[in-house]
């Protein structure tokens, strides 16, 4: 959804189309092998949020390394993930889902999208903070998982506000809480998990950005810095980005390295802590 928003604006200033190439599965793991081994020459790009680079590396064994093998381009946008539960789930807020899962450890459960994304970190560190055991169910996707959270097949699941925000509005998840440090203008109404718990720093959030196969050369890579940072700046690009829940960005090649490097060494302490593993 995300990389439709800004795609159509990057092809108008480039003068040339760009395809958007969708490789679902292993949490991205199956596209940024493509990339990794692509052609370094402009043509092939990639758009991907954490699971991939960041997350599933320090899980298991990946055809590809993270901070060699790609250049990154521009950090296109950010966004904190809502922690939901379906409609007629007996959970009326946080700190009652707490409460339901220290009374029965491992009773309840939450999907994913995966082992090793971005939801499924999340809520692991989630569960750590408040000490609690929750069950996890991970899929080989997020439809699927958000498909089962509606029908009440799993109890609750940390997903990214784009694709929650339709079935928020239409009754059919209930937000409990933003795992965010403020509550988002698209929601006002739904507290973070710090106010709504009392617990400190609780944020699992996601991300989209751009890069290229490591060896793509550095006018290529500037020329395609500009025209991404030109299109997400833009003010009918970024409303359309804040409408969708996420936080604009547009950076520099260097920042979004250093924005990277950071999350990659943050999700690896977290799955240390926590013992992930890919099953």
């Amino acid at each position: 959804m995300l990389a439709r928003t800004v795609a159509p604006g990057m092809s108008a200033l480039l003068g040339q189309q760009l395809v958007l190439d969708n490789r679902g599965g292993a949490g991205g793991r199956i596209a940024a092998e493509m990339v990794s081994i692509a052609a370094p020459d402009g043509y092939t790009l990639f758009m991907t949020s954490p699971p991939c680079l960041t997350i599933l590396p320090h899980m298991s064994k990946v055809p590809y390394n993270t901070l060699t093998d790609f250049i990154p381009i521009s950090l296109i946008s950010t966004g904190p993930m809502l922690l939901l539960t379906h409609a007629s789930s007996p959970i009326a807020n946080t700190k009652d889902l707490i409460a339901r899962a220290k009374a029965a450890p491992g009773k309840l459960n939450y999907s994913s999208a995966g082992n090793g994304t971005a939801n499924h970190i999340g809520m692991e560190i989630f569960k750590g903070m408040a000490g609690i055991n929750i069950t996890h169910v991970p899929y080989a996707g997020a439809p699927q998982s958000v498909i089962d959270l509606i029908a009440g097949r799993v109890d609750v699941m940390l997903n990214s506000i784009p694709p929650a925000l339709p079935h928020v509005k239409t009754g059919k998840m209930r937000a409990l809480a933003l795992a965010g440090a403020a509550r988002s203008t698209l929601m006002p109404e739904v507290p973070t998990v710090d106010e709504a718990t009392g617990l400190r720093g609780v944020q699992a959030g996601s991300w989209l950005g751009l890069l290229a196969p490591a060896g793509t050369p550095r006018a290529i890579v500037a020329r395609l810095n500009a025209v991404a940072v030109q299109v997400v700046q833009a003010p009918e690009t970024r409303a359309r980005l804040i409408g969708q829940g996420s936080d604009p960005v547009g950076n520099s090649p260097q920042e979004f390295t250093a924005f990277l490097r950071a999350d990659y060494d943050k999700n690896g302490a977290a799955v240390k802590q926590a013992g992930l593993k890919v099953e």
